[in-house]
């Protein structure tokens, strides 16, 4: 009888610590990553019929261990984290470095981004990144702020050495898709976080002035194919660089407004689509969902940007309000982005759909991020208390 009444204790309290986290919580985010990740399964599910390699499998353990990994970081304080922003700086160097040393390239890229574990999984370095650059830029706008140095040169200077390093390193494994999410994040969190607007246009001048020398030495023949290929559209370009886009936007008109059906697509099936599991996953749910699947997939997309947005806004101190922006940036840049790409408005440059994309490392980088903007949402009640009992210190000190 003890133990029945004891297990009935212990089962309340942990139903109540539960309920006690989602109200600390954005429950609503909660859901709708919940929302895409399920649909995500059921996208790749059905391509699955395309070959024979068991992407579900990695997908789902990729979910399983994101979700236990997002769980974790919220209950983490986001000041410990950029308290100790140089253990995520060391984090992101090293691990940019360990694909110099051990890095390969993998089946339909161009790029050496990826490092071989045992077992045949792959991981691609640069998606940690991505958050460990959001971490160490948080903690550096707000000291700028902190001394008053975020509108003077100097402070914009060192903000620019700063994104320099990870664009670099990541540019030199030739990964230049993800070098422009960096950039994207960065000027996000710089203009919310305070610098002049001057200096952003100062920046556009240089890289319109720039662009000539940026299209001759920076960009390889393969990039300039992909986008002269937007605008040679009865030419060679359609059945070489341009084919993987048009094949797309067949697939997705082939749809309709209602879609074929779940694992009733053919062009799915025999897979068309070069790639269509990854950066190309919009196009299945064009094809066996329609307009509306596709409406779905954005609305559900929409949502988790807008509550990261509200969670900026509603975030107790200024780091937590730069850490919310800096995962917006990141999301929805690759939204646009990817679905750019995939209606051939926009080059082929390898960015992957937040959370629908098949891809052990980009789902856990998409994971991480939510669990970022919820250990803002979770810590700070905790934050505020602190605050108010330090003031009142501060106020009794000086009576």
């Amino acid at each position: 009888m003890v133990i029945i009444i004891w297990k009935v204790v212990f089962l309340s309290r942990i139903f109540d610590e539960i309920k006690i986290y989602f109200q600390k919580t954005d429950i609503i985010l909660w859901i709708f990553t919940a929302l895409a990740t399920v649909y995500s399964l059921l996208l790749i599910s059905d391509m699955q019929r395309a070959g024979t390699y068991n992407y579900m499998f990695t997908q789902s353990i990729a979910i399983i261990v994101g979700v236990v990994m997002a769980v974790t970081v919220s209950l983490i304080n986001y000041n410990f984290m950029v308290k100790y922003w140089w253990v995520f700086a060391l984090a992101g160097i090293g691990l940019a470095m360990l694909v110099f040393l051990f890095g390969i390239r993998v089946s339909g890229t161009d790029d050496t981004a990826w490092i071989q574990l045992p077992g045949g999984f792959t991981i691609q370095p640069s998606e940690f990144m991505k958050i460990c650059f959001i971490i160490t830029f948080t903690k550096h706008l707000n000291f700028l702020k902190e001394k008053e140095l975020i509108k003077s040169v100097i402070g914009v200077i060192s903000l620019l050495i700063h994104v320099g390093i990870p664009i670099m390193l990541i540019h030199a494994q030739g990964d230049d898709g993800t070098v422009l999410i960096f950039a994207v994040m960065a000027i996000v969190m710089s203009f919310l976080a305070g610098v002049q607007t001057r200096y952003f246009a100062i920046l556009g001048g240089a890289v319109a002035v720039g662009l000539p020398l940026l299209w001759t030495f920076f960009l390889n023949d393969e990039h300039r194919n992909r986008i002269l290929a937007l605008f040679d559209l009865d030419g060679n370009a359609l059945t070489n660089y341009g084919w993987q886009q048009y094949q797309g936007k067949v697939s997705i008109a082939s749809g309709q407004l209602t879609g074929s059906g779940l694992y009733n697509g053919t062009r799915v099936e025999y897979g068309i689509v070069p790639e269509q599991e990854n950066d190309f996953i919009f196009t299945v749910a064009g094809e066996e969902f329609g307009f509306i699947g596709c409406a779905v997939l954005l609305i559900i997309l929409l949502v988790i940007v807008f509550r990261i947005l509200i969670n900026a806004r509603k975030a107790y101190d200024n780091k937590g309000s730069l850490i919310c922006c800096g995962v917006f940036a990141m999301i929805a840049s690759q939204t646009v982005i990817n679905i750019g790409m995939v209606l051939g408005m926009i080059p082929v440059i390898g960015i992957t759909l937040p959370f629908f994309s098949s891809g052990g490392t980009s789902v856990m980088s998409m994971m991480l991020s939510i669990g970022l903007v919820q250990s803002v949402m979770y810590n700070q009640e905790d934050d505020m208390d602190k605050a108010k009992i330090r003031i009142g210190s501060q106020s009794r000190r000086k009576i």
